[in-house]
């Protein structure tokens, strides 16, 4: 069990901090271009490969505890923490790249977007959500409690976007936007947080701590609808856009 762990956590080691990399290319970068593209590309699969990593290192924790977190000696902790909440983590980050690969790739067909896997992935992150709300009740952690909220918020404004009547013309923009930075701040909270649980153990529950990506990605998010917005003139658009 112990290598298996071990292989899943340097798998996503390595592909999430490719992704963390990659993610400001197309952030900061002109949109639309090639560089703009094959970078959100590498940033879409690091992600997904990185989730995947996660599920396996979850799953691991959830199976023996104590044997792969040795440091850590409370195994109800160890499972709630690195175990239903990170297999939480890890399922928005996959749902939510997953999720923005549709939108740049399908634009504005939305009955495309409700594949079997789309809409299986919301009802796995809302089942998840639920999971990580009672097990942070049972142990007495808020934070995990708190952050099962962002998942709640996901499946809401996903599925809203993919059934509403009348959706905004560049919608699927707005989308492809707040999913991707989404997986971002996901993937940049588990690292900053789980990795200070080894490091600095004292703060690695701290809100503040996990508080500071999901401030930058909403900003960032905030900022580039705004943009969207702006270069669009109004709902009826005066150009297309490409992400």
């Amino acid at each position: 069990m112990i290598w298996v762990f071990e292989a899943f956590v340097i798998a996503h080691i390595v592909t999430g901090a490719t992704g963390l990399v990659a993610f400001w290319v197309p952030v900061a970068g002109r949109k639309g271009g090639d560089t703009h593209r094959r970078f959100g590309r590498i940033f879409t699969f690091s992600m997904l490969a990185t989730g995947a990593a996660a599920v396996g290192i979850s799953i691991a924790t959830l199976i023996a505890p104590l044997e792969t977190h040795p440091h850590l000696p409370d195994a109800a902790f160890v499972r709630g923490i690195f175990g239903w909440m990170m297999l939480y983590l890890a399922v928005l980050t996959v749902n939510l790249a997953w999720y923005g690969w549709l939108c740049i790739t399908l634009k504005r067909d939305r009955v495309a977007m409700r594949t079997p896997v789309n809409l299986l992935l919301q009802g796995l992150l809302a089942a998840l959500a639920i999971n990580c709300v009672a097990q942070g009740i049972l142990i007495g952690e808020a934070l995990m409690i708190g952050i099962s909220g962002i998942g709640f918020a996901t499946v809401a404004t996903n599925l809203f976007y993919l059934y509403r009547a009348r959706p905004h013309p560049l919608g699927w923009l707005k989308e492809h936007v707040k999913a991707l930075v989404g997986a971002g701040i996901s993937v940049y909270t588990a690292f900053f947080a789980f990795g200070a649980v080894r490091l600095m153990p004292e703060i690695a529950l701290n809100p503040v701590l996990w508080s500071i990506p999901l401030i930058v990605g909403l900003s960032i998010i905030i900022y580039q609808w705004r943009a969207i917005a702006r270069k669009g003139g109004g709902r009826g658009g005066k150009r297309p856009l490409t992400a």
